[in-house]
């Protein structure tokens, strides 16, 4: 690590800090993720992402900013990355999914907000992130009041350009609405890097980013066999550290992890047993290095097969696809594929519901967990009608509220427990009737 300590100062980083954050990580990670037994051999490469993360991903970038790259930081999958991408920038994600900088953060912000917002915040403030602080610019989007609070004290910060999201996309207004946020967007890359953004290179990275995309559904459709070829922990690791990766790079690597997998499945090989309980978990993001409700699940002998988060299907489930080649044609396909993505914001969002159901039928889910980060209210309220919608479909529901801290393991084991019995319960009774 000391040979990156000079880049990390060059970059106004706190090294005490840092060096503390990096010293809770390790064992963490060895834990719950490199101990799994029956790992797929290609998950090293994936595994060297998270331990390159602050060292030789950030030399990269660094080399790409001295060589006059622009880099834009992103918070969620609002952020159009097509856009970045065609005006000759890279993007990388920012989202906090760690308890180790909450504490700063509630030195500014209220504690009853959520801890992705606290976390994303305090790795700011406390100058422990280095994207972050290579970010020439910060994109934010309206997805949830206490974001777009904190989006106007990151501005004064660093620069940070917030996308206003229509909840109702549906509509002509909320698409013209998203139109005109787009061509912002597109004016302020054009600003920051001194490039024009083209209609041919927004459809090479259309194309670029949807290659992307279609290798993470490859991967995620390969865990719809029983048994998964893959645990849920190393699948949400993957689709957590490809966003911060060269995208054709990670693509080749995802790529080559698929076959892997499919080889297994043919040899009818998976991570736990055919027997083992089908969970899905749907709900609040799960940035990295959150795997605790995985880690406790798969510990007891679950088996994870799809998330329907922002860390999961709703990155990767729907494509840019162009009705032609002019910029008109492009952007409109852009609004297209953006205001598919099911976000609890939207209201109403029939489309989460119907996405729901049809992940539950097409990956055999036994039942679904409904995960909410503590005070994410359209997560929560959101879940009312999903418990209704399960209820009907007679699928076992669990609902977990937790935040980035180990203090509620306990509790959440105990309930995963009872819940697992009584889905094995149930099965047996189908079963044996």
């Amino acid at each position: 690590m000391g040979s990156y300590v000079e880049l990390w100062k060059s970059l106004g980083m706190d090294i005490e800090k840092h060096d503390a954050l990096l010293q809770s990580q390790r064992p963490f990670f060895k834990e719950v993720v490199s101990s799994q037994k029956n790992r797929p051999k290609k998950m090293e490469y994936f595994d060297s992402l998270v331990a390159g993360s602050h060292t030789t991903r950030i030399k990269d970038l660094a080399n790409l900013k001295a060589a006059g790259n622009k880099i834009v930081g992103a918070f969620c999958l609002y952020a159009p990355e097509e856009l970045v991408t065609a005006a000759g920038a890279i993007m990388v994600g920012l989202c906090g999914g760690a308890n180790f900088p909450v504490w700063e953060a509630e030195t500014v912000l209220p504690r009853n907000l959520c801890p992705l917002i606290k976390s994303s915040f305090g790795f700011k403030i406390g100058y422990t992130c280095p994207y972050f602080q290579i970010s020439d610019l910060l994109v934010g989007e309206t997805t949830c009041d206490g974001k777009k609070k904190v989006y106007e004290l990151l501005n004064e910060l660093s620069p940070t350009h917030v996308m206003e999201i229509p909840h109702n996309p549906d509509t002509s207004q909320g698409r013209t609405l998203w139109l005109k946020e787009l061509e912002l967007f597109k004016q302020q890359l054009e600003s920051l890097t001194g490039n024009k953004i083209t209609a041919e290179k927004l459809k090479e990275s259309i194309e670029l980013i949807n290659n992307r995309r279609k290798a993470l559904k490859r991967l995620s459709d390969l865990r719809k066999n029983v048994p998964s070829p893959i645990s849920g922990i190393d699948a949400l690791l993957v689709n957590q550290v490809s966003c911060d990766d060269n995208i054709q790079r990670s693509t080749s690597k995802i790529h080559e992890l698929c076959e892997e997998l499919e080889d297994r499945v043919k040899n009818g090989e998976g991570v736990t047993s055919k027997n083992a309980l089908r969970l899905m978990i749907t709900g609040s993001p799960m940035a990295i290095p959150n795997w605790k409700l995985h880690h406790i699940a798969e510990s007891l002998g679950a088996s994870i097969v799809v998330e329907e988060s922002c860390s999961g299907t709703r990155y990767f489930n729907q494509f840019v696809s162009p009705k032609g080649n002019s910029m008109d044609d492009l952007m409109a396909a852009l609004v297209d594929r953006y205001s598919a993505i099911p976000c609890a914001c939207f209201t109403p969002n029939n489309a989460r519901l119907q996405s729901i159901s049809d992940l539950a039928k097409d990956f055999h889910v036994d039942g679904v967990i409904n995960y909410t980060l503590q005070f994410c209210h359209t997560f929560n309220v959101e879940g009312v009608k999903i418990e209704t919608l399960l209820k009907k479909q007679n699928i076992p529901l669990l609902r977990v509220e937790s935040d980035y801290s180990q203090e509620d393991t306990g509790q959440i084991q105990t309930r995963l427990e009872a819940f697992m019995e009584m889905i094995s319960a149930k099965t047996a009774r189908r079963d044996n009737s």
